[in-house]
């Protein structure tokens, strides 16, 4: 049975068991079981990714925030002495602590970054050896975010990896990253230039021979050089330079490989160089052009799988965000599994990602504790998220907070010392930061985004010129964006416009539609420097009445695609025609008095009711209508144009649909 085990462990092995390092995926055969519980004799068996909190995904569902034990067994062969094990946790929501064979190896605390322990001294050569994982989910003041809308789903609800290394090797242990850190200093058409660090650890020698390959895009070997290093616990700086480089970007994602090897342990990571800054003007650029960023909120979870997403959950969704139009996503309150930026690598995608220093709407929580344990759980995670996805081309900013409502002296401090920790690890990239509130707060990172949600909770949306202009008459000098939006139920309409209240569950979808229109009638592209929809996707949210959030432009299922989407697709999609008929799914309306709306990204639609052609007029840009037309009885619709059809039935008052 041992042998088994090891060939199949040898079988699985992602990386040649020729080199030194070996990574073995430990995502199966689990055991779960909850510490009220007092006992494993009823564990459940399961995979990993996993999260205990399904039963949150229902309407109305709950969220258990409690402990649990994850436990398996892991059979270590003896050919493996002399051999370093390292366990690394793609992410365990929130706070976990790992023990082999009884032994403590280590805590970790925050959901949203991978963390790395060595295990070498605490296993069993030749036999089987116990793994114990305790996982708690419940809120607490010393971890981030202390305050979030957001369900904190609990469970190892990423990748666990056995990685096996020889005794001198590129460090697993460095912030729970690669160990290979990629910092340009200088890019242009004609040269990059930068720093590769290393993190380097020996149980054995003192010094060590590193050599570093840069590899381009076509294969070819840009830059290698061999140096001689400490094994000093601190990290090996190897300048570089490589001449004529392609450049990523959002239309010719240009990738390199890094190849970092220490002996006959190798770490290669990929990497893209490209030039992020401000203009004159303060609108973004990228490589020396003007970027008009067009992006969307992502949060963590779906309706299927909660937190616990796969690659093909990942790639639907990058797709569904490519058709939309958008070229940018945003990692509300912390970064999500690395698959998702090497697909953004790979479809030339910006990323930012948050830390989760955010407050929630909800007025009793709070955001900010001043105590040395918060303050020292935010700089970890911020270290961990910079070091962890440092790498990727297409993360252009790293956001320091959200929303938040204080203005004391020490939160302004703190945002300080966050600001300038990251611009200290990463002087590359831009900071930003997303506001609801005036003050100092909104002068301490890069980039500002503005979320006021002006239209919905107050005001109206013609109020926007009166905001703009005085962004533009007294602030102009910031480098702001702006990032919007509310909720709406997929099919679920209402004829009459009335005061919108937050507390509302079932908002009307045309309530949505409505306001997003408003917004997109209004706003001044030559002043923000990108636009940021909030949010993508409808996400749970057992804080809020029905158990999740709906502002999503697609529902939480992630198959329904909202009005919304759909206007945004004819605006920002200029690769693929748009043609929709909105509110095509009201099968019966009350009202005789209807004017049909439809956007289209083809010039103007030809629409039929009832077989009879029908004019239409240009009120904005892709959204069309016709005149208020009195209708009764069973409609049909068609809207056409050359290459397009979409067509919608309905009925009138009480008349029943036709089948």
């Amino acid at each position: 049975m041992r042998r088994f085990l090891f060939v199949l462990l040898a079988f699985i092995a992602t990386i040649s068991v020729a080199q030194a390092r070996e990574v073995y995926i430990l995502n199966n055969s689990w055991r779960l079981f909850f510490k009220e519980e007092n006992s494993s004799d009823n564990a459940r068996f399961v995979n990993l990714p996993h999260t205990w909190n399904t039963d949150a995904l229902s309407e109305g569902g709950s969220l258990r925030q409690t402990t649990a034990y994850y436990r398996r067994t892991l059979f270590v062969p003896s050919q493996w002495q002399g051999k370093r094990l390292f366990l690394r946790f793609g992410g365990v929501m929130s706070v976990a602590d790992v023990f082999v064979n009884g032994g403590y190896v280590g805590n970790h605390k925050g959901g949203r970054t991978a963390f790395t322990f060595e295990i070498t001294d605490k296993v069993q050569y030749g036999s089987e050896n116990t793994l114990l994982v305790e996982v708690s989910n419940a809120y607490r003041s010393d971890v981030l975010p202390t305050s979030s809308e957001m369900n904190n789903y609990g469970g190892i609800y990423r990748d666990v990896e056995l990685i096996i290394t020889g005794q001198t090797t590129v460090s697993p242990l460095f912030y729970g990253s690669e160990g290979v850190i990629v910092v340009p200093t200088k890019v242009n058409t004609e040269s990059v230039e930068g720093n590769i660090s290393v993190a380097l650890t020996s149980k054995r020698e003192q010094s060590c021979e590193v050599t570093l390959d840069i590899v381009s895009p076509d294969g070819y070997v840009a830059v290698t050089k061999t140096v001689k290093a400490k094994c000093d616990g601190k990290l090996l700086n190897i300048p570089f330079a490589v001449s004529h480089p392609e450049l990523w970007s959002t239309f010719r994602p240009s990738l390199y490989r890094v190849d970092v090897m220490v002996g006959a342990d190798t770490v290669s990571v990929t990497t893209g160089f490209r030039r992020i800054e401000v203009s004159p003007e303060q609108l973004l650029q990228l490589n020396g052009k003007r970027l008009a960023v067009r992006g969307v909120n992502l949060c963590h979870d779906n309706v299927r799988r909660g937190n616990a997403l796969t690659e093909a959950d990942y790639v639907a969704d990058i797709k569904a965000i490519n058709d939309l139009g958008a070229n940018a996503v945003r990692s509300v309150e912390g970064p999500h599994a690395q698959t998702l930026y090497d697909i953004c690598d790979r479809e030339g995608m910006l990323a930012w990602i948050d830390l989760p220093l955010v407050q929630s709407p909800f007025l009793s929580d709070m955001a900010y504790y001043n105590s040395p344990d918060f303050e020292s759980n935010g700089k970890q995670q911020l270290q961990e998220i910079i070091y962890q996805n440092i790498h990727h081309p297409s993360v252009a900013m790293w956001g320091v907070f959200s929303l938040l409502r204080g203005r004391s002296a020490e939160l302004i401090s703190y945002v300080k010392e966050l600001n300038s920790l990251a611009k200290k690890i990463d002087p590359s990239r831009l900071t930003v930061a997303c506001s609801n509130q005036d003050g100092d707060i909104n002068f301490i990172t890069d980039l500002i985004v503005w979320q006021q949600s002006v239209g919905w909770n107050k005001g109206d949306v013609e109020d926007l010129k009166l905001w703009q202009s005085a962004l533009r008459s007294s602030w102009s000098h910031l480098r702001q964006g702006v990032c919007y939006g509310e909720g709406g139920t997929k099919g679920h309409y209402n004829e009459e416009l009335i005061s919108r209240t937050s507390s509302q569950h079932r908002i009307p979808e045309s309530w949505q539609t409505r306001f997003h229109e408003g917004y997109v009638s209004r706003i001044d592209n030559t002043l923000f420097w990108g636009v940021w929809l909030n949010t993508m996707f409808d996400f749970g949210a057992v804080r809020h009445p029905g158990g999740f959030r709906n502002s999503g432009l697609v529902s939480f299922d992630h198959s329904q695609n909202k009005d919304a989407y759909y206007l945004y697709r004819t605006l920002w999609n200029r690769t693929s025609p748009t043609l929709h008929i909105v509110g095509k799914n009201r099968e019966v309306r009350m009202r005789n008095r209807q004017v049909i709306k439809v956007y289209c990204s083809q010039g103007v639609p030809t629409l039929t009711i009832n077989g009879e052609n029908v004019n239409m007029r240009n009120c904005s840009q892709g959204i069309f209508v016709t005149d208020s037309l009195t209708m009764s009885g069973f409609n049909t619709v068609i809207a056409t144009t050359p290459n397009l059809r979409d067509s919608t039935t309905f009925t009138i008052g009480n008349y029943l649909k036709r089948r």
